[in-house]
Parts: structure tokens; C-alpha cells; sequence
């Protein structure tokens, strides 16, 4: 039993990264499916495709590298608000990722969404994890 299904989920790429894989395949939820439309839209995964199976259905995810230096297109994936310690943020007070190059996926009231996307839209709320 995973206590922390993001933390899961950001570990599962990070060491897929690691080991240099194409693929990984991650248990799907909501919320995770979600994260995974972010990551794609903001460049940092090839392309990603949800199957069902008979239990919760899977997240296979194509990761992303660099051709000539082989290095991820993720340099930095980390969990911000953890089970133990939540961290909330109100639409002004998001802090910037790597000085702005990077993204926070934030969940608030009208779904999750990056830090800029909330702060447009002038809602607060949950700050999941920061990715550069």
C-alpha cells in the first residue's frame, strides 16, 4: 500500500530517468492522468497513453531525452506538499521554479493546473510538486 501516490508517481519517472528506460508504466488515477496532460503540454514527456485494465488501469508514459547529450528533459522532479507536511499557496504567492523556467503543478478548486495557470485564473490552492 503506497501512503503517498504522488510521491510514487514522480519516483517512478525520476528512476526510469536513471536507468536511461523509454518507457514507464505507473499506476493510473485521476490525478496522476491529470500530471501526466501537464507534463506533456509543457514539453517534458513524448506522449503518454492511459489503458484499463481489470484493476485501476495503467499510465505509459514516453519519456523525453535530449538527442545529442542523452540527458532527461527533466532535470528536477520534487514533491512539495507531502501527507505529513501540506504546503497551500494563494494566487500571489506562488513561488517561482528555477527563477521561472520551471513549473509547479498546483491543485486547486477548478482542477489541477500549473502555478501560472492558477495565478491567471486567481485561484489558490495545493501546491503537488515542482518540476524543472
Amino acid at each position: 500500500m503506497v501512503t503517498d501516490p504522488i510521491a510514487d508517481y514522480l519516483t517512478r519517472i525520476r528512476n526510469a530517468q536513471m536507468a536511461n528506460h523509454r518507457i514507464v508504466e505507473i499506476p493510473a488515477s485521476n490525478l496522476k492522468k491529470r500530471i501526466t496532460e501537464i507534463l506533456y503540454d509543457k514539453g517534458y514527456i513524448l506522449k503518454y497513453k492511459f489503458e484499463d485494465d481489470s484493476k485501476q488501469g495503467v499510465i505509459k508514459i514516453a519519456l523525453k531525452y535530449d538527442a545529442a547529450t542523452k540527458l532527461p528533459a527533466i532535470q528536477s522532479l520534487e514533491r512539495v506538499s507531502r501527507p505529513g507536511l501540506r504546503s497551500y499557496s494563494k494566487p500571489g504567492d506562488f513561488k517561482r521554479v528555477k527563477n521561472g523556467l520551471g513549473v509547479a503543478i498546483v491543485s486547486t478548486s477548478k482542477g489541477v493546473m500549473t502555478d501560472k495557470e492558477a495565478k491567471a485564473q486567481n485561484v489558490g490552492g495545493e501546491v503537488l510538486c515542482n518540476i524543472f
